[in-house]
């Protein structure tokens, strides 16, 4: 319904008539807008296309983990810019046939490559309604904004953090590495690091695994301190990094007139899943007053699953938290998070006194602090609302418990290399990561095959890597849909995949 008030608003009062006749639309004209010209039948494709994904999702299981696109198929993805209008149908059948089957396949139980979640309906409903109320969550004083200060409250609860900790949330732990790099920089060297740059303050050094993620030393290059200056510490057989190795790092940079300043360790290494150990680093860190920052991509999360809790000992520590929902909560992607332990330092390091992002004392533009004063994004998605959706439709038990069952699934697959003939295990199965190869292949690099043979068939999804020097094949458990007997069918395709690539080196075998 149109607001009364607003009718009553005259052209003259608006100052519409002073135009020429030449500036007023002709007569028999209408502006164009995008809205449906006819919000009925766009009801009923909306009904449609909803409907068709629900059915999708509802039968994953039956459908190919994964499959290449067709020539033709990747020719309509180098056409032109479109200038005339098509009917939504027609799109949404475009979509049903070049696009829907063409996906990563990561919500498919036997997707098991590199570290993704796989989604839910609920977070897809959610996804449907932040795009129909498409806030702007940078800021001002609307329900984003508040949302999103509930998860940090949430995720501040979950992993001991005071109530004066603030959170934001980032496209993934990537960034959330960059941003808590620059918080931790910020509170070492001042506020004026801002505007003077790094060159007065001499040169800063960081300090993580040897196993961590790569966007660690990104963050580094991004930040200027440069790669050199991250030292990458070697782990012992757990995976941890040693501490021993770091602190005597950290004396030979301090007698060479360099600063140290921050720890990245980690919680949960993409290769195998190893921890650092959080207390030993926290107490460190305390007593070297260096800034503590967890990378917890998706092991952060186990802090949810009692079983694994122990995992994330001494997290608690920590000066900031980097961790992704849309992993191990498996809220669509994206959504990754920043959990700093001062908010005032994290506000610090980014809050802009810009005219146009000013507060007022009421109004749209009240609030003492944004979004936009936490990190780098001024216009953002209302990222808050899928994982806001999930965890109310879900409850954090739940998320914990499947959290659990994909660690179960991973050993129960673990048991099954463990007794083959032809596989064996590369590493310790210590959480839902599962690495393991041929024993004694004669190419080096039939492991590879094998894993795109599998991917090729369209059969199941592991990924690559390499472990002391050698091609592994690695299976990332993570879909809250993958059971024990997804894992047998996932072993006889092993089997029928080296046959396969066995073959073709030696048609003999």
């Amino acid at each position: 319904m149109v607001n009364p008030h607003i009718t009553k608003l005259t052209l003259e009062s608006c100052n519409m008539d002073a135009r020429s006749p030449s500036q007023k639309s002709p007569v028999g004209t209408t502006t164009p807008d995008l809205d449906p010209e006819d919000w009925g039948e766009f009801s009923a494709d909306c009904h449609r296309a909803l409907d068709e994904m629900i059915k999708f999702l509802s039968a994953l299981g039956e459908q190919k983990v994964w499959q290449p696109m067709p020539d033709q198929v990747r020719q309509k993805f180098k056409a032109s810019l479109p200038r005339g209008a098509r009917d939504l149908s027609d799109v949404l059948d475009e979509f049903a046939h070049a696009i829907r089957p063409y996906g990563t396949g990561n919500g498919h139980p036997l997707f098991m490559g590199w570290a993704h979640g796989a989604g839910t309906p609920v977070g897809m409903l959610a996804e449907m309604l932040a795009a129909g109320l498409n806030a702007n969550c940078g800021g001002r004083d609307h329900v984003g904004p508040a949302v999103e200060r509930q998860i940090a409250q949430w995720a501040a609860e979950l992993f001991g953090f005071p109530d004066t900790a603030s959170g934001v949330f980032l496209t993934g732990t990537s960034a959330a590495n960059h941003v808590a790099l620059h918080v931790a920089r910020d509170a070492t060297l001042g506020e004026e690091v801002r505007r003077k740059g790094l060159r007065e303050f001499g040169q800063l050094v960081a300090y993580t695994s040897a196993e961590a993620h790569m966007s660690i030393i990104r963050a580094c290059e991004l930040a200027g301190l440069g790669s050199d200056y991250l030292r990458p510490i070697p782990v012992d057989d757990a995976g941890q990094m040693r501490l021993d190795l770091m602190a005597e790092a950290v004396r030979l940079d301090r007698k060479a007139g360099l600063k140290p300043f921050m720890v990245n360790a980690t919680a949960g290494t993409v290769n195998t899943g190893a921890f650092d150990d959080l207390t030993a680093l926290g107490a460190y860190c305390r007593d070297e007053n260096l800034w503590l920052h967890v990378d917890g991509a998706f092991g952060a999360l186990c802090a949810l699953a009692p079983a694994l809790r122990h995992k994330v000992a001494g997290i608690e520590q920590a000066q900031s938290i980097a961790f992704d929902f849309h992993k191990w909560a498996h809220v669509p992607y994206d959504a990754g998070f920043l959990l700093v332990r001062d908010g005032q330092a994290q506000r610090r390091a980014f809050a802009s006194p810009t005219a146009y992002l000013s507060r007022a004392s009421a109004g749209l533009a009240a609030g003492e602090t944004w979004p936009c004063d936490l990190g780098p994004d001024l216009s953002r998605s209302f990222r808050a609302l899928k994982t806001w959706f999930t965890f109310q439709v879900f409850g954090a038990d739940k998320i914990g418990a499947c959290i659990e069952k994909s660690c179960r699934v991973a050993r129960y697959l673990g048991s099954l290399i463990e007794q083959s003939e032809s596989f064996e295990l590369y590493a310790p199965v210590g959480l839902n990561i599962v690495c393991f190869g041929l024993k004694d292949p004669a190419d080096p690099y039939l492991n590879d095959k094998i894993v795109i043979d599998l991917q090729e068939r369209g059969i199941a999804v592991p990924s690559s890597t390499t472990l002391a020097g050698r091609p592994t094949i690695r299976a990332a458990i993570f879909n809250h849909r993958t059971t024990e007997e997804d894992m047998r069918v996932f072993y006889e395709a092993l089997c029928e995949s080296k046959r396969r690539v066995s073959a073709k080196v030696s048609p003999q075998l």
